[in-house]
């Protein structure tokens, strides 16, 4: 299935370099590009009972004006933002529509699902990648509850839909199996994909007598040039592992399963976060 309905989310604080990643992209593979501009408003909850006294009165009437005065403010930051983000898509592409959220965070995840549910791919980039905030939220609702896969772009990657060298990590789970599924137009056009499994143990159920071989012969009927890695780990972790094997074997992008429950999801965003900042960038292709 091609990419041609990608969402990109932004903050209202944030540069213009995601979108411009997205439309990058977007062009590339005459894609469709939705950006949700994301803000939050500073009033939230019911309002509290009016004060008896007349200082606490008069005081909390001059922090509910502050907070309006807060609300007006962001509220013009993300209309100039939308004008800001529409016309540099113009100057760089033509399919777009761009739509604005102003929303508390509780809610966040709830719009950003709305929106990836009817898109084939969520990009996320280094700005959003830094906003330790909205970037959990966002993966919340784009990866966690849709189903869809997740693009991460760190700063510095050379983002592409056209992967020339691309890892998979394997491991036989469901998520992988949905990581290689959705990143199928991506892995069939490649140069080259390498399957690598860590510490992969044979067994009649799971990886098969010959881990890897399943998904390898079933890439290659998708016209994939693919080549099986079995590592060991040598006590390191997995997701190690697998980075530097992606660097020594100058891979484009790294495809693999988003694990974790719901209860792990900040977790995965900041290990996520962890991995690429200590690694050298690449995209990382996520499904759930």
């Amino acid at each position: 299935m091609a990419f041609k309905s990608v969402l990109s989310v932004t903050g209202a604080d944030h540069s213009d370099k995601d979108v411009t990643i997205a439309a990058g992209l977007c062009a590339e593979g005459g894609a469709n590009l939705s950006v949700l501009i994301m803000a939050s408003p500073p009033l939230g909850g019911s309002i509290p009972e009016w004060p008896k006294r007349r200082a606490a009165a008069i005081a909390r009437l001059e922090k509910r004006y502050r907070q309006i005065e807060k609300f007006s403010h962001d509220m013009a930051i993300l209309e100039k933002t939308s004008r800001d983000i529409q016309k540099l898509l113009a100057a760089l592409w033509t399919c777009y529509d761009v739509d604005t959220e102003y929303c508390d965070q509780a809610s966040v995840g709830d719009a950003v699902r709305q929106r990836a549910l009817c898109s084939d791919l969520t990009i996320l980039g280094p700005a959003l990648l830094n906003d330790i905030d909205l970037g959990p939220l966002v993966i919340n609702g784009s990866l966690f509850d849709t189903g869809k896969p997740v693009l991460v772009v760190p700063k510095g990657a050379e983002a592409t839909l056209s992967p020339r060298r691309v890892l998979v990590g394997w491991d036989s789970r469901v998520e992988a199996s949905r990581a290689v599924r959705e990143a199928l137009d991506l892995l069939s056009g490649a140069e080259e994909v390498r399957v690598t499994l860590v510490d992969p143990e044979v067994t009649c159920t799971g990886n098969g007598t010959e881990p890897g071989a399943d998904v390898a012969a079933y890439l290659t009927r998708h016209g994939a040039r693919v080549s099986v890695d079995r590592l060991p780990s040598a006590g390191k972790p997995a997701a190690t592992v697998l980075a530097q094997h992606a660097i020594d074997t100058s891979a484009d992008m790294i495809v693999m399963g988003a694990y974790g429950s719901r209860r792990l999801r900040e977790r995965l965003f900041g290990g996520v976060r962890r991995w690429i900042e200590a690694k050298p960038p690449l995209p990382l292709f996520l499904a759930r």
